[in-house]
């Protein structure tokens, strides 16, 4: 098994400016500058150790490139990409579209870069160059929608990848996991109504966007069935997300039986995180991938590539890197957690309010693939 690794110093380029968290700096109004909370520090230091913990030395590099125009129309509007590249165009910089996500100078042709960058992970893995992948790309994907970025998200990175993988490598059918903290909104509404891709979010109950990756939301006529919503209660740790995975997912995918599996990778459910309320540590991380391995293993020749999404503690999001990227590779480093003792923090039992929403959206596993029976003639 080879696992293919994709990074590039223009993803920390990516300019957020100087905001306070969320808010523009403001010093009249009382808000005193500092940087934006989606900065570049969480990913530097993970490909850091990922490079002094030895394992980069056993990845195969795969080069980006900058996805192209046609590459992005395959999901994005015309309207909306010439947007990103307008105000990537300005002195000063502009906003995706939902005035919290920023765009830098030269951040269009960033986002084209983390793009092409995941397209080229998975035309590697689908040409059996690697087996699998991991592209730590900057900005992330999976809040932009066709027409709109938002959730510090330029362009949709694995729907274009998706789209990409069905258009010219004949993979027909994608499963798209994302267990970011945050509601996989853009991804799910680029393919609600295609029963081709299975989107799968695991997710904080209300946290981002408002109103947004509940049960109810399961796809829409061709589509029906083929979105799946856990919206996880604040605090569901290690035993709940993997009870999550158990009787959700994993069946889910075999259901399924996708070509490809990808995987929307924030790491913004970990315990330190500053933009959510979940209790995951790198074990936890550790434990999903190798659930997440062994299906893709089973199901499609070990074909599983995945994205980094959000994640935004950066003392703790390089240990949760790691620890998924050893067990994607299938190896061990010298490194362990240092902060492992957080584990006791998220070790208590599956509480019965956590099992009863997991319990609940486990119902949707059998809508797969029933429109499809229903219409069969």
């Amino acid at each position: 098994m080879t696992t293919g690794y994709v990074f590039h110093p223009e993803y920390l380029w990516h300019d957020t400016g100087t905001s306070a968290g969320l808010l523009p700096a403001n010093p009249p109004a009382g808000i005193q500058p500092a940087v934006h909370i989606e900065n570049p520090e969480a990913k530097r230091r993970a490909h850091e150790l990922i490079h002094v913990s030895g394992l980069l030395a056993e990845l195969t590099v795969i080069e980006p490139r900058r996805a192209t125009m046609a590459e992005l129309l395959r999901v994005h509007t015309g309207d909306h990409v010439q947007h990103i590249k307008t105000q990537s165009d300005l002195r000063g910089g502009g906003d995706a579209g939902d005035g919290f996500s920023p765009v830098g100078p030269g951040s269009y042709a960033i986002a084209r870069l983390a793009a092409g960058g995941l397209i080229e992970l998975v035309t590697a893995v689908a040409r059996g160059e690697v087996t699998n992948g991991y592209a730590l790309t900057r900005p992330p994907g999976h809040h932009a929608t066709a027409d709109r970025g938002m959730g510090f998200c330029l362009f949709n990175n694995i729907a274009v990848a998706a789209r990409h993988a069905q258009a010219e490598l004949g993979l027909t059918r994608i499963a798209i996991v994302d267990w970011d903290v945050h509601h996989g909104n853009g991804t799910q509404s680029i393919f609600y109504t295609d029963p081709s891709v299975l989107t799968i979010s695991l997710h904080q109950a209300g946290c981002f966007p408002p109103d947004s990756g509940w049960i109810r939301e399961n796809g829409a006529g061709d589509g029906t069935g083929y979105a799946i919503n856990v919206p996880l209660p604040p605090g569901t740790g290690h035993a709940g997300y993997l009870h999550a995975m158990t009787e959700i997912v994993l069946p889910a995918l075999e259901r399924f039986a996708p070509d490809l599996i990808l995987l929307a990778n924030g790491f913004d459910a970990n315990v330190f995180d500053p933009m959510a309320r979940q209790m995951l540590t790198a074990a936890s991380y550790r434990a999903m991938t190798r659930m997440l391995t062994d299906a893709a293993d089973r199901l499609c020749h070990g074909r599983l590539v995945a994205a980094h999404e959000g994640g935004y503690s950066p003392f703790y999001v390089p240990y949760c890197a790691l620890a998924f990227l050893e067990e994607l590779a299938g190896t061990t480093t010298r490194v362990t957690d240092p902060l492992a003792v957080v584990a006791d923090y998220a070790a208590e039992p599956l509480q019965p309010h956590q099992k009863a929403v997991i319990d609940e959206a486990a119902q949707l596993v059998s809508r797969i693939g029933a429109h499809e029976i229903a219409a069969a003639p």
